[in-house]
């Protein structure tokens, strides 16, 4: 079952039968408040600045677009990991943008990543939602539970990365 668009940034209740045999993870933060954060926060969510301010490199300086392929970097303990994804859906409206990417052959898991920003009277929150499950194939299979702890760390700076 693909996940293609399956974290719905566009929605702001997640639909709870989202993903089938996916994990699934959604986590939230107020990180700031105000016209002005607003402007800076959406700016930089849209040209990739939740992933490069986490410690990931984006091969592209572009606006996130849907179909937009792209390889995302990460590094640690002196490996690189390659994640190659495909932006599925981009939202922009008044109070609410985001995007979600869904993973492709090579990456180290299956799923799909939405980053969305709502504004509302208590502040400017930014959702992240996952759906995640081992690759299909390939060395990364057997590290699955040590990539969910890296999702997970991962998950904590992409709530920091807009403040």
């Amino acid at each position: 079952m693909s996940t293609a668009g399956r974290t719905y940034p566009e929605l702001a209740v997640w639909p709870a039968d989202a993903g089938g045999r996916y994990r699934r993870s959604e986590i939230s933060a107020v990180v700031g408040d105000g016209d002005s954060a607003w402007k800076r926060c959406r700016d930089a969510l849209l040209h990739w600045g939740v992933k490069t301010r986490s410690g990931f490199r984006v091969n592209s300086a572009e606006a996130v677009r849907p179909g937009t392929r792209l390889t995302i970097t990460a590094g640690a303990l002196g490996i690189t990991v390659r994640e190659p994804i495909e932006v599925v859906r981009v939202v922009d409206e008044p109070d609410r943008v985001g995007f979600s990417y869904r993973t492709l052959p090579g990456h180290p898991v299956d799923g799909e990543e939405a980053f969305i920003l709502e504004r509302s009277a208590a502040g400017i929150r930014l959702i992240v939602r996952s759906l995640t499950r081992p690759a299909p194939s390939g060395a990364w299979r057997v590290l699955f539970p040590l990539l969910l702890i890296a999702q997970t760390i991962a998950h904590r700076r992409y709530l920091r990365a807009l403040r």
